[in-house]
């Protein structure tokens, strides 16, 4: 095992890492910039280290001033190296040069292979992969767009409306639905320049617009001894303009042989791919209950607390576990996946004002709690949230034996949940949760714009 892993992160994933490698005996090492100097959580590392400005280009981002915090905190204790680093989600996660970085420097990279993430974090590369391991694709194109005329006959093909993809893509920038003919190629060089402007990386593809989909994925775990296990499926439906809102496990709206057939191709996905570590297979599925590959997350998500809820397994603590080289503990068999889990993303947003980042200092703190609860956040009375980064303060999780028992427990938590002055998601969650379409489980990705336009 591990004896020192430095952390690549920062806000309540960072804290979420720390934990879970206290657990384990491993001391950890934190990085930080000057905007988080003061954060609180930083004081529950061993150590910590300053790596730059608040922007991340020049801080969360700037790979070598990592590695080098990994080489300055060995310094300090030369017999206890730093073994590892754990990238979070978001930042360096899916990036492969970092990857390749960290293990030329004899530091283990908590995740899939470079080859991994270069194979699954291309969108174009991950359909040919899936095609290789017999799982079903939303008819589109084979590779990247050659250029625009190949654009409108694969387009004409398959059929109005389609959808343009970064092929680097992520966070619903370089996505495009494109409904008419005459409006293709105005709307794939709009992606193009946003795709370029995000990733660096301008290329496309296209597939079929599902109308009105749910959107579902399958979590893995797949250690280097060949096991791949799935732990079931989250309900990612409920979002706003790709962004997900709320989570939920089991889905309330697949049949059980669409979710076995997800499952199954999911650990095939793996296996083609020689996949290692924790990781996310997404689906689209549509009003029949077809289900069809969409892309993979190559990383831990913000929404795993919903899989350990249901399930029981940690998910970082298997990850690390994986890294250090040991075998998965359990066989697909012995998962079970026991009552129903909801999570609720609350961001420091103003949902009456189109979604706008409302930075500011939480002058009151109170979360939630009681029987099946779980809070997972870095805020506390006094925190400043910074224009610099991601606008979530936290997660809330509930966990019951059924999904009627899990909506009014999540009503309760929401009512007591108190973050002032700023203006946060939880009175929409509110109205959310007490919809006749939300209750009955018969909603769709389009759910928060039609339902909540304003």
């Amino acid at each position: 095992m591990f004896k020192r892993i430095l952390i690549a992160n920062r806000g309540e994933i960072a804290l979420r890492v720390i934990r879970a490698c206290h657990e384990l005996g491993i001391e950890t090492v934190c990085v930080f910039s000057e905007e988080d100097r003061d954060a609180d959580y930083l004081k529950f590392a061993d150590q910590a280290f300053c790596i730059g400005p608040a922007s991340p280009r020049e801080s969360y981002l700037r790979s070598d001033r990592i590695i080098a915090a990994a080489e300055v905190a060995a310094g300090k204790e030369p017999s206890l190296e730093t073994d590892a680093i754990h990238p979070g989600y978001g930042f360096l996660a899916e990036n492969a040069q970092f990857a390749d970085q960290c293990r030329e420097c004899n530091i283990e990279f908590i995740g899939p292979s470079a080859e991994a993430l270069r194979q699954l974090g291309d969108k174009a590369a991950a359909r040919r992969l899936a095609k290789k391991a017999r799982v079903q694709t939303v008819p589109g194109s084979d590779g990247v767009l050659e250029n625009d005329d190949a654009a409108v006959k694969l387009a004409d093909k398959i059929g109005y409306p389609v959808m343009i993809k970064a092929s680097a893509g992520g966070g619903g920038r370089g996505l495009r639905v494109v409904r008419r003919s005459e409006d293709l190629k105005n709307t794939l060089n709009q992606a193009r320049q946003e795709a370029l402007a995000a990733f660096k990386n301008d290329a496309m593809y296209l597939e079929k617009f599902i109308e009105r989909p749910r959107h579902v994925e399958v979590q893995v775990l797949a250690d280097h001894h060949g096991k791949v296990v799935h732990l079931f499926e989250r309900d990612c439906t409920v979002q706003r303009r790709h962004q997900k809102l709320i989570e939920e496990s089991p889905s309330p709206a697949i049949e059980h042989r669409t979710r076995a057939e997800m499952c199954k191709s999911a650990v095939r996905l793996a296996h083609t791919a020689g996949y290692t570590s924790a990781g996310t297979f997404e689906f689209v599925v549509d009003r029949r209950g077809k289900a069809y590959f969409i892309e993979a997350n190559t990383r831990i998500q913000v929404e795993h607390p919903v899989t350990e809820m249901v399930t029981n397994v940690d998910l970082i603590k298997a990850q690390i576990c994986i890294a250090a080289g040991e075998r998965l503990p359990f066989t697909q068999r012995d998962i079970k996946s026991n009552g129903v889990a909801i999570e609720c993303r609350i961001n420091a947003e103003d949902p009456s004002a189109g979604f706008r980042p409302c930075a500011g200092t939480i002058e009151r703190f109170r979360p939630c709690g009681g029987f099946g609860v779980r809070v997972d956040s870095h805020a506390y009375d006094g925190y400043r949230i910074s224009p610099s980064y991601d606008s979530l303060i936290g997660k809330l999780i509930v966990h019951r034996p059924t999904r009627a028992e899990a909506i009014a427990c999540m009503l309760r938590c929401l009512d007591e949940f108190v973050v002032e002055p700023v203006k946060t998601t939880i009175p929409l969650y509110k109205e959310i949760f007490r919809h006749r379409r939300f209750v009955l489980g018969r909603f769709d990705t389009s759910f928060v714009e039609r339902y909540f336009p304003s």
